[in-house]
Formats: structure tokens, C-alpha cells, sequence
């Protein structure tokens, strides 16, 4: 049986592939994909290979990009990612997620669509009907639905995050959504009122693996897991040089492994402490931390690393892989041990993602 490792990369202008086989030391570019559009998030449904490429901004508008054959051909459609006549219009679509025989993405500004072929989208308006939507307020990047969790195995189950709305849950696919942000600080808040039920700036949402409800959420304000998906969070930032950072990467396998890249501050740059690069892993759900620093720049570097722009592999050893804003790829194919620099001068890197093929 071969083994081979595709590495999806959404950027300011395009969509890229980067292929290797199992050893994951020689890597293949192609693209740009999509025609130069602004891509937020490129995947690939596991089961059957497809890859989705969500993206646009106020100029091209929404869609969704889709390629059957690994990349070579493409299609796109906006059919129904549209909001009621008088809303304010679709920007773009920020996230996207596969699930059984569906597609679903979310939007700027925040909601929520679905699709069962990719192809023309139904709109799942519960969050629009929830009685705190009208006190959302955007972040820096606009209202935007960046994070995306489907519970695999229970696809009523759905977890987002919005910036700067926090984190809300669905467990009826949608049409109802409660707040799940307990345990979460906002430390921009007026003082007695950091911990309110919903406001917070969640940065990126994910889950672990296992089907236990484990999630891990890197905030405005803070580092947190959760062990009953989001009903109640836990700050595990203790052992990090920064609270405040936007990419996480569950391991593919188990549930106490996570991957950061805290960045230095919401005030202070935005790029990586004291411009040493360092990707940080737990191997025990938070409760202490390791910083992995083998092969990435260690002077002189002033790059941020955006909240979709990092992932892991489903190899037996997991690679990891993440993108910074200068169009750096790095890879490492021992779970964060050693790195070396896969790609450079890509356009901004907005997204990675990987999609592992065994043939």
C-alpha cells in the first residue's frame, strides 16, 4: 500500500497543493487554484477525496470552490449563500466543514449554511433568531463564523465560534443554539464583567479526538479546554508565553496532544515571542506545555501565523504543518520535533489543512 500526504493551503490569492509521500520529506507545489481568488479555507472530505475551497470577499462575493479530482478541475457556486433581501449581503464564506454527505460553511457576516452536494446552499437560520444576535459585535476582522466543529459522530451536533460572539452550540443541526462560553475571560470588558455569557473573542475552536465532547479553544484571553463540550471551560495557559494567540491543531489520534503557536500579544505585534519561532505542545490536555523550536528561525522573525493556518496530519506519526502571513510553509513529520521549510513566497496564508491517501 502507498501512502500519500496532500497539504491544502487557502491564500490571499489562490488555493495550493503540496504533495509527498508517507516519509513527508520531499514536497510537490501546485496551483494557484481558483482562480486568484481570496481563499479562507480549503479541505478535503475524507471519505471521498473532494476538495472544497470557501472563500471571496466584498468585491467577487461568496462561493465555494469544488475539484473531484484532486485538484486538476474545478468548479464554483454562490447558489443560496445569500441572506433575505434587506440583510446585509455575504462578504465571504470563512469555514468550512465535511460531514457524511454534507457541506457546511460559515460567513461573514456570522451564519450558518448547508449543502448536501456542494453545490447550492440552504440557509440554517437558527443563529440569526437567537435572542442575543442583535448585541453581536465584530472583531477585527469583521463578524465572521471562522471555527467549525461537527461532532463525527453525531452530525445534529455542531459547534462555532464567532468572533467576537464566543462560542455557541447546536445539538438539533441547527435550529437551536445555546452559548457555551462559561470560563471564558474577557478581559476587554469593564471590571466585574469579564465573564459574560456571551462577547467573548474566540480566536480558533477545536476538537479532540475520541468522541468525548473534548474541545480546545485559543481565546482573545486566554488558552482553555473543555471536557463537556463547552458547557464549562478551563484555562490551561499556564507554561505558555502568551495568553493571546489565534491557531490550534488537535492530534489525529489522541485526545491529550494539542499544537499552538502563541503569538506575543493583541497590542504587541501579533508575531511570535521575542521573533523566536516555536510551535507548543501538550501531551497531557494542557497541564504543562514544550516548546519545539528544531528547524524553525530563531532570530528575526516577525511573522504571525492566522487562526485557520495550522493542522496536523492522519499519519501513524503525525506531521504538523502551519503558514505564516509571509507565505511560509513549515512541516514536521515527527509531531513538532524537528520542522524545515516546505515552501516560501506563497501569497498570505490564510488556511491549512491535509487530506492523507492511502492507495
Amino acid at each position: 500500500m502507498t501512502e500519500k500526504v496532500l497539504v491544502l493551503v487557502g491564500t490571499k490569492k489562490g488555493a495550493f497543493i503540496l504533495e509527498s509521500d508517507g516519509a513527508r520529506r520531499d514536497w510537490k507545489l501546485s496551483g494557484p487554484f481558483c482562480q486568484t481568488w481570496p481563499i479562507n479555507h480549503f479541505v478535503a472530505h475524507a471519505e471521498t477525496g473532494t476538495l472544497y475551497a470557501g472563500g471571496g470577499d466584498a468585491w467577487f462575493g461568496p462561493a465555494v470552490w469544488k475539484s473531484t479530482d484532486l485538484g486538476r478541475t474545478w468548479t464554483h457556486s454562490s447558489n443560496g449563500l445569500a441572506y433575505e433581501e434587506g440583510a446585509e449581503p455575504i462578504a465571504s464564506v470563512w469555514s468550512l466543514a465535511a460531514r457524511n454527505g454534507s457541506l457546511y460553511a460559515g460567513v461573514q457576516p456570522a451564519g450558518l449554511f448547508r449543502s448536501d452536494d456542494g453545490e447550492t446552499w440552504s440557509h440554517l437560520d437558527g443563529l440569526q433568531k437567537h435572542p442575543t444576535r442583535p448585541h453581536w459585535q465584530p472583531g477585527g476582522a469583521g463578524l465572521i463564523l471562522h471555527s467549525l466543529v461537527i461532532d463525527p459522530d453525531d452530525e445534529q451536533k455542531i459547534w462555532i465560534g464567532i468572533s467576537s460572539a464566543g462560542v455557541f452550540a447546536t445539538e438539533d443541526g441547527g435550529k437551536t443554539w445555546e452559548p457555551r462560553n462559561r470560563g471564558t475571560r474577557a478581559d476587554f470588558m469593564p471590571e466585574g464583567q469579564n465573564y459574560p455569557e456571551f462577547g467573548q473573542c474566540v480566536h480558533n475552536l477545536v476538537m479532540a479526538p475520541g468522541g468525548d465532547d473534548r474541545l480546545y479553544q485559543q481565546n482573545h484571553c486566554g488558552m482553555y479546554r473543555s471536557d463537556d463540550g463547552g458547557r464549562k471551560w478551563e484555562s490551561i495557559e499556564n507554561g505558555l508565553p502568551s495568553s493571546f494567540g489565534f491557531p490550534a491543531a488537535s492530534h489525529p489520534t489522541d485526545p491529550d496532544t494539542l499544537f499552538l503557536l502563541p503569538l506575543n500579544g493583541d497590542t504587541a505585534g501579533r508575531y511570535v515571542p521575542d521573533a523566536k519561532a516555536a510551535v507548543w505542545r501538550t501531551r497531557d490536555a494542557g497541564a504543562s506545555w514544550t516548546d519545539l523550536r528544531e528547524g524553525l528561525p530563531q532570530e528575526n522573525a516577525y511573522f504571525g501565523v492566522l487562526r485557520q493556518a495550522m493542522a496536523t496530519d492522519r499519519m501513524k506519526t503525525a506531521g504538523v504543518y502551519f503558514g505564516t502571513g509571509g507565505g511560509e510553509l513549515y512541516a514536521s513529520n515527527d509531531e513538532g520535533e524537528t520542522w524545515q521549510a516546505i515552501e516560501s513566497h506563497l501569497p498570505a496564508i490564510l488556511s491549512v489543512e491535509t487530506l492523507t491517501i492511502h492507495d
